[in-house]
Formats: structure tokens, C-alpha cells, sequence
């Protein structure tokens, strides 16, 4: 089988129910993973849209992941885990709020060999740098979302 992340809440390439955007709670939606590789030290996760106007906008950021945690409930972050900046400057998960059109949401998992040595306060390309040569495999789970006004 493949590295794989789902969630119970949509279906990949489907629209994100509004609990998990600007427009309902704004809470970060339950995800899972299963069949990461045996070598496994850590994870790191990587939300974006890079279809914002002003280039790749990260929701949220999370890296430290123990390699024994399969899965993050609905609003919640494992509490080993290290949430870095998203795109607001802040730590933790800001939901979906495009302008206009319908945006493409990347929920990127990564299965690393080493946990990474970062504080709190660095951005998905400080993260992605310091993963360089040691991912050893990725996933991804696309959520879809428009703003209704």
C-alpha cells in the first residue's frame, strides 16, 4: 500500500465543508494517515492554497509530528507537534477565505527520517528547507473552496 492522508470530513478533490473556513468555525478539519514508511521519525504538514492572488498562501503549518501519531482530530494539534507561521504571521490553523473563485487547498504530509531542529516562529519555506534530503515520502489531500458572497 501507499503513504496516505484522508480525512473523515471530505473526500479529496472535494469542497471543504464550511466548519473548517472564514464562513463557519475555523477549525482544522480531522485528518488520517496510514502506511507511512517503517523508518518514519517524524512528520511534518503543510497547508496551502496556491491559488491566492498574491502567490502560494500557507493556512497552516505543523512539523514534529511523532512517528506513532496516525491521525490530528477536528481542531486539535498532537501536543508534541510544533505549529510554525502561516501566511497571517500566527501559529495554529486559519481556515479557507478566498476572495473569488474556487480555490485549491494542499494538505501536504511528509514522512521524515529526522525530526527537525526549528522553533515555532518559522515559515513552510524555513520548514521545507530543513527537510531537504530527508523526506522520505509525501502525500497529499486536496480540498476545494469558494467564498459564497
Amino acid at each position: 500500500m501507499a503513504f496516505t492522508l484522508s480525512s473523515p470530513a471530505f473526500n479529496s478533490n472535494t469542497n471543504l465543508p464550511s466548519q473548517f473556513t472564514c464562513e463557519g468555525e475555523n477549525v482544522s478539519p480531522p485528518l488520517r494517515w496510514e502506511e507511512a514508511p517503517d523508518n518514519t521519525r517524524s512528520f511534518a504538514l503543510i497547508v496551502d492554497d496556491p491559488d491566492a492572488p498574491s502567490g502560494t498562501w500557507v493556512h497552516w503549518t505543523l512539523f514534529n509530528i511523532p512517528p506513532d501519531v496516525y491521525q490530528i482530530e477536528q481542531d486539535n494539534t498532537p501536543p508534541e507537534a510544533i505549529s510554525g507561521l502561516n501566511s497571517w504571521g500566527e501559529t495554529g490553523y486559519r481556515g479557507p477565505c478566498p476572495p473569488s473563485g474556487t480555490h485549491h487547498y494542499y494538505f501536504k504530509l511528509y514522512a521524515l527520517d529526522k525530526t527537525l531542529s526549528l522553533s515555532s516562529n518559522v515559515t513552510s519555506e524555513e520548514i521545507l528547507d530543513a527537510m531537504q534530503g530527508h523526506i522520505l515520502d509525501e502525500c497529499v489531500l486536496i480540498g476545494l473552496y469558494s467564498n459564497p458572497s
